[in-house]
C-alpha cells in the first residue's frame, strides 16, 4: 500500500487551490467542481498529494487554533528566508523562528492566509 493523499475540510477551497499553486509550486491534478468544491494538488515530483474541499456535513476546523506541531504541511526549500519573505508577500504569517536542529536540518513555521500552518525544511540531507 501506499499513501494516496491527506484531506482537508477548507472554508474555500477555489482560493485554496489558487494559492497553493501560484505560491507553493502545488498542481491540479483533479477537480471535482460540484456539488461541492474539491480539488487534488500534487507537489511538482507528483509525489505527494492533498485534496482540499468544503464538505457542509462536517465542520471547517478551526485551524488557527491548531498548533503547527498539532497539525502542518511541510514543504521543502532551498531558499528559506527568501520563501518566507515571498509567502508573506502573498498572504502568509510568519509564526516562528528559523530553527536548526541537531542534524543541521532549518524548520520554521508559517500559516497561509487560511491559518492552516505551514512548515518550511531546508534539509541537510533529503528524507526521500
Amino acid at each position: 500500500m501506499r499513501l494516496e493523499h491527506v484531506a482537508l475540510n477548507v472554508s474555500d477551497p477555489d482560493a485554496m487551490a489558487q494559492w497553493y499553486t501560484d505560491h507553493l509550486g502545488m498542481q491540479i491534478v483533479r477537480h471535482i467542481p460540484t456539488p461541492n468544491a474539491i480539488y487534488f494538488l500534487s507537489d511538482s515530483a507528483q509525489r505527494s498529494m492533498i485534496e482540499i474541499y468544503r464538505n457542509p456535513a462536517a465542520p471547517v476546523p478551526d485551524y488557527a487554533s491548531l498548533a503547527p506541531l498539532a497539525l502542518h504541511l511541510a514543504f521543502t526549500t532551498s531558499d528559506m528566508e527568501g520563501d518566507i519573505a515571498r509567502l508573506v508577500a502573498a498572504g502568509a504569517t510568519h509564526v516562528s523562528p528559523i530553527e536548526t536542529t541537531p542534524a543541521g536540518d532549518r524548520l520554521t513555521f508559517l500559516r497561509d492566509p487560511w491559518q492552516i500552518p505551514i512548515q518550511l525544511a531546508q534539509r541537510q540531507t533529503p528524507i526521500l
